[in-house]
Formats: structure tokens, sequence, C-alpha cells
């Protein structure tokens, strides 16, 4: 009886351990789900960004034709 009662304790503890465990590991997975929104977010501004780099360089390169051909005449 004593040796029932001391491994229905252990198991007990161990529960509670394992609640540790899982509240933890629920802890990081939102964290790591936050994570990955801002990374989705920072690599579409990214793209964005280059987007409208090479829009800038494309006017850049025409513009500097123009003021060329200008100069020629």
């Amino acid at each position: 009886k004593d040796r029932l009662l001391r491994l229905e304790a252990a198991l007990a503890s161990k529960d509670a351990g394992n609640e540790g465990h899982m509240r933890t590991i629920s802890e990081l997975q939102s964290k790591l789900e936050d994570v990955n929104t801002q990374l989705v977010l920072e690599r579409q501004k990214g793209e964005k960004l280059a987007l409208e780099n090479f829009k800038l360089q494309y006017r850049i390169v025409h513009l500097v034709r123009a003021i060329r051909e200008a100069d020629l005449k």
C-alpha cells in the first residue's frame, strides 16, 4: 500500500512537470508563429523596395539618355 502511494505521488509530480513543459512548448510555438509572421512581412517589404529600386534605376537611365541626347543637339 505504501508503495502504491509513493508511485501515485511520483506520477503526480511527473504530470505537474509535464504540464510545465507543455506550457513552455506552447509559449515557444506562439513566439515562433509571431516571428514567422514578421519574417513574411519583412520579405514583402524587401520585395516592394527592390521593385521600387528597379523602377527608379529605369527612370534614371532614361533621364540620363535624354540629357545626353539634348546635349548632342
